[in-house]
C-alpha cells in the first residue's frame, strides 16, 4: 500500500547490463529497466554494459558501491545456470548481507508466468557497504516483472508497512 501523505523520495540507481553479446544499441532489458526506473521518478545515476566476467563485475560493483551518487544497483543478466552466468558469484565476492527473500519472491512471482522454468533463475540481492544490489535475469519480461512486482514498491518510501528506502540511513551501522 502506498501512503500518499508521505512525500516521494527518488532513489539514485545504477543500471548494469551483464552480457557478452549486447551493446548500447541492442540492450533492450537495460533500456526497459532504465525506462521503468525513470518513469517511477527515480534517478539513473550510472549505466554500463559489462561482459560476463567475475573480475570485471566485482570491479564495477565496487566502483558503484563506493560512488556517493549511487544508492542502489540493479543488474540484468548473468543469473542463469550456464558456464558464463556469473552474476551471483560476483555478488557473493562482495562480502555483503544477502537478501534471500528477493530471489525467493522473484521466482515465486515468475512461476505464475513461466512455470517450472523459473528454477533456472538465480535472481538475488544483497546490501554491501550501504548500497543495495538487485540482480535480475536478462530478459525484458523478467526485468519488468522484477521492477513492477517487487522493486517499484520496495524502493518507494511511501510503501507500507515497510520498504528498503526507510532503511537506507541505517545500512552502514556497525
Amino acid at each position: 500500500m502506498i501512503d500518499e501523505t508521505i512525500a516521494f523520495v527518488p532513489v539514485s540507481i545504477a543500471v548494469l547490463t551483464i552480457s557478452d553479446s549486447r551493446n548500447a544499441a541492442s540492450d533492450k532489458s537495460g533500456d526497459t529497466l532504465a525506462e521503468l526506473i525513470s518513469s517511477a521518478g527515480h534517478t539513473i545515476a550510472r549505466r554500463a554494459i559489462i561482459r560476463d566476467d567475475v573480475e570485471a563485475l566485482v570491479a564495477q560493483f565496487h566502483a558503484w558501491i563506493d560512488d556517493a551518487e549511487v544508492d542502489c544497483i540493479i543488474s540484468t543478466g548473468g543469473t542463469g545456470v550456464t558456464g558464463r552466468d556469473v552474476t551471483p558469484e560476483a555478488i557473493d565476492r562482495l562480502s555483503g548481507k544477502s537478501i534471500p527473500g528477493f530471489g525467493e519472491l522473484f521466482r515465486w512471482l515468475s512461476y505464475a508466468k513461466i512455470g517450472t522454468s523459473t528454477i533456472q533463475s538465480r535472481a538475488c540481492a544483497a546490501v554491501v557497504r550501504g548500497t543495495y544490489i538487485f540482480a535480475l535475469p536478462g530478459s525484458t519480461g523478467a526485468v519488468a516483472d522484477g521492477w513492477n512486482a517487487i522493486l517499484s514498491t520496495q524502493l518507494d518510501l511511501r510503501h507500507k508497512p515497510c520498504n528498503f528506502v526507510e532503511l537506507m540511513p541505517r545500512l552502514r551501522e556497525v
